[in-house]
């Protein structure tokens, strides 16, 4: 680790979007307990995905999705099996006639928490503090209800362990065996993607393969991510690891930091700066070259492949400039990192008091991305979605020819809008032919 780093040398930098608690020592009382509980994550499994990352090149494909803000209420197991099956769909249909490997992370086990732009909104004429999710306080728009309140940390810890333990239960149990398609196939979502030739061909070719060729996945993995924003609750999860006598996160194997809270001189960049696991830097169109080539430098010191992901978020109208420009600074300085497209907070609007989100700009994003990375010699190293496997109407177009109007319908996010499990499988599709296409030689 480190000779600069400690667990707590974060708290000496300047820091954004905590929660404010009032009850400072029932907090103290929260993190005690949470520093006494199990690790969620071991800190092998994160060196397994380490070294999927460090031998990333166009034979692997990142994937990594799940909610904007998980709800404890998300702690179901339908709900989580419906997770499964179009996570494990999404990941069929891309590696389909294609010789990649998908490397599965999912938004899911710890999403609980979310950096708002505004600490406060204003219900019924009422200034109230905003919704930051589920480990910090309720959806319910009043006073009380929005209080942050600490003991939802440890809430927060039992749900992720729930979650994490029925997503183990399914992997290891068989479930994403491919001869599982035929369970995958009961699910809303099959009767009107049966309408699309491609699909049922997809469909039709992949059970053809299994009785021909006796195809098998081999023995799968799922990775649990999210959010690294609470740093009271994740230094609570940073432990030495008794093998290597370094720190790991135990709260995920893989974090990001995000937009708001990535600056050089960050708490949250001191934290991940010592943590082994992969890291995350959400990078949006407004960057300063020089503080990402520090930042990067800061979390991998010795230029590791696989150890920083870039997760660019530039919107459909600034990719094509600004991530041209940042992949020539990135090459300039020879720092190694794997380029993962967010097509999704770009690309945000307003309409009628609705978040919403264009299909057709999510998916003009990801194809300038692939051909980007292509003109400039890079792997396109995977996609982060936020997506949800019920049926809402959050996002126009698509398969669903959801429009403006057709918004308030099923609109039931809590933030920020999802892709339905249709148009999940429909950005599949076009993810598999963009990797044909772009495929490095």
């Amino acid at each position: 680790m480190k000779n600069n780093w400690n667990i707590n040398s974060w708290k000496y930098f300047k820091i954004q979007q905590q929660p404010n608690y009032e009850n400072v020592e029932l907090l103290n009382v929260s993190l005690d307990k949470l520093k006494t509980l199990p690790a969620l994550v071991f800190s092998g499994e994160t060196r397994i995905l380490l070294n999927q990352l460090n031998t990333l090149n166009d034979d692997k494909f990142i994937l990594q999705i799940g909610e904007c803000s998980e709800s404890f209420t998300d702690c179901h197991g339908p709900k989580i099996h419906n997770y499964l099956r179009i996570f494990l769909q999404m990941a069929n249909i891309i590696q389909y006639e294609n010789d990649v490997d998908i490397i599965k992370i999912g938004r899911i086990a710890g999403q609980y928490a979310k950096p708002r732009s505004n600490d406060y909104e204003t219900i019924n004429n009422e200034s109230i503090l905003s919704y930051k999710g589920d480990i910090i306080n309720e959806f319910e728009p009043t006073s009380e209800k929005r209080k942050h309140n600490p003991q939802k940390l440890i809430e927060g810890y039992f749900h992720s362990a729930a979650t994490l333990n029925l997503i183990r239960a399914f992997i290891d149990g068989g479930y994403s065996d491919i001869e599982n398609i035929s369970d995958w196939e009961r699910h809303f979502y099959y009767k009107e993607l049966k309408k699309l030739d491609y699909y049922e061909n997809f469909i039709d070719t992949l059970k053809n393969s299994l009785k021909e060729k006796n195809l098998k996945n081999k023995k799968d993995n799922l990775f649990i991510s999210h959010e690294c924003l609470l740093l009271d609750y994740e230094s609570s999860f940073a432990r030495v690891d008794t093998i290597t006598n370094e720190y790991y996160s135990t709260s995920a194997h893989t974090l990001w930091v995000g937009e708001r809270t990535r600056q050089l001189d960050s708490a949250h960049i001191e934290f991940v700066s010592g943590l082994q696991n992969p890291i995350g830097i959400k990078v949006g169109p407004n960057f300063i070259g020089n503080e990402i080539v520090n930042v990067i430098k800061k979390i991998n010191p010795k230029n590791i492949f696989g150890k920083v992901m870039l997760i660019i978020r530039m919107g459909v109208s600034d990719i094509e400039s600004k991530l041209d420009e940042l992949q020539n600074i990135i090459k300039k300085n020879q720092l190694n990192v794997i380029w993962i497209c967010d097509p999704m907070h770009g690309n945000t609007f307003n309409y009628k008091n609705f978040k919403v989100r264009s299909f057709e700009n999510i998916v003009s994003e990801i194809e300038s991305f692939f051909k980007i990375c292509n003109q400039n010699g890079i792997t396109p190293g995977g996609v982060h979605l936020e997506i949800t496997s019920d049926y809402v109407s959050e996002c126009t177009g698509g398969i669903n020819g959801l429009s403006l109007n057709d918004i308030p319908t099923r609109y039931i996010t809590k933030v920020d809008p999802r892709l339905n499990a249709s148009q999940c499988l429909e950005i599949a599709f076009i993810i598999n032919q963009l990797i044909k296409k772009y495929k490095l030689k």
